[in-house]
């Protein structure tokens, strides 16, 4: 099995030819089993005793250039709940979108998480907020036409829920959920500390019936906001790839990489709906990372909700170093280099 790294130029929309052909080559060549990239924007499986399934590999990768642009939430309807917004395909559309009359405060969302730039280098992206159309327009003029499409979304306050799914032909093989308990930036963006819950029978029910929609089989991310008021669940994203919190559902007993081979490679792993429960996942770099933005900014500066925890709490918050429940996301005895290694790398970005 092989993890492919990015492709410059397999961005969604274009150089599906050049990402099969050179998949199918490394496949051939290496004579490896699976092949599953670990990126952003290209993600495939493709067992070469089938070399059929390089074609089904085809209209996987299809299928996560369709989900994972976030603006087709806009082709969902009323159900389940969406936020007021607007999709802004290209910078040249901009000229048409009243910023005055959007919803504010809102969240610009950016169609990917890294955005090529035209000097051939890479632009980290992610999740801004904006309380008027002043610091809107700013946020936009900072974004490199590679962004687009962006969605624009009213803003909900509340705590975050991710249901996370493996369909597959059929069927519904591996299920999970968890909530966000600290984010990066502290306004909402990365988990950095989570926990494994229960998951809501309802919003599995939505999350599946949304994928279906796009006929979807593999793993996928449904994210909903509950509103901190009314608790009312509404649609933020839908992410068809492997997450960054990854390691909570392993920690707590689904193991999607491993059913995900699996299946790729022809055979039926057994359904998993259950799991432990109340297993939370610490990121300690990227917790550091939001303890230090909110000691060197202030609430506004953050675009902090009202009611957000002040500097003390966070403080307080982020030196409680365990309780009972706890992983270490990245670090582990057994394998500690990838710990050293994003250790040594945050330290030379300081």
């Amino acid at each position: 099995m092989i993890d492919a790294q990015h492709d410059k130029r397999s961005a969604v929309g274009s150089g599906l030819p050049i990402f099969t052909s050179r998949a199918h080559r490394r496949v051939l060549k290496r004579r490896d089993d699976v092949l599953r990239p670990e990126v952003t924007r290209t993600q495939a499986i493709s067992p070469r005793k089938n070399r059929r399934h390089l074609s089904r590999a085809n209209r996987h990768r299809l299928g996560i250039a369709r989900v994972q642009q976030r603006a087709l939430l806009s082709l969902v309807q009323r159900r389940p709940n969406i936020p007021a917004q607007r999709v802004v395909a290209s910078p040249g559309e901009l000229a048409s979108v009243d910023l005055v009359g959007l919803a504010y405060p809102l969240v610009l969302k950016p169609a990917r998480s890294v955005a090529d730039l035209v000097n051939g280098g890479r632009q980290k992206l992610s999740v801004r907020h904006a309380a008027n159309p002043d610091e809107l327009r700013g946020r936009l003029d900072a974004l490199p036409p590679s962004a687009y499409p962006l969605l624009l979304q009213q803003r909900i306050v509340g705590p975050g829920v991710g249901i996370f799914l493996l369909p597959w032909s059929n069927g519904l093989v591996a299920t999970f959920a968890h909530r966000r308990i600290r984010e990066k930036p502290p306004s909402g963006g990365v988990s950095v500390y989570r926990e494994s819950i229960a998951a809501d029978p309802k919003l599995v029910a939505c999350s599946l019936a949304l994928l279906r929609r796009f006929a979807w089989e593999g793993v996928a991310m449904v994210e909903f906001k509950l509103d901190a008021t009314t608790g009312v669940p509404y649609l933020m994203e839908i992410n068809g790839r492997f997450w960054g919190s990854l390691q909570l559902a392993i920690d707590a007993g689904v193991n999607f990489p491993g059913m995900l081979v699996s299946l790729a490679l022809g055979e039926h792993p057994a359904p998993v709906t259950a799991y432990r429960i109340g297993v939370r996942s610490r990121w300690w770099l990227g917790d550091l990372d939001q303890l230090l933005a909110q000691l060197r900014h202030s609430s506004g500066e953050l675009a902090l909700p009202p009611g957000s925890r002040g500097r003390a709490r966070a403080l307080l918050d982020f030196l409680t170093l365990w309780r009972p429940g706890d992983r270490n996301e990245i670090f582990r005895w057994s394998d500690p280099m990838p710990a050293i290694r994003e250790t040594v790398e945050w330290m030379q970005g300081r």
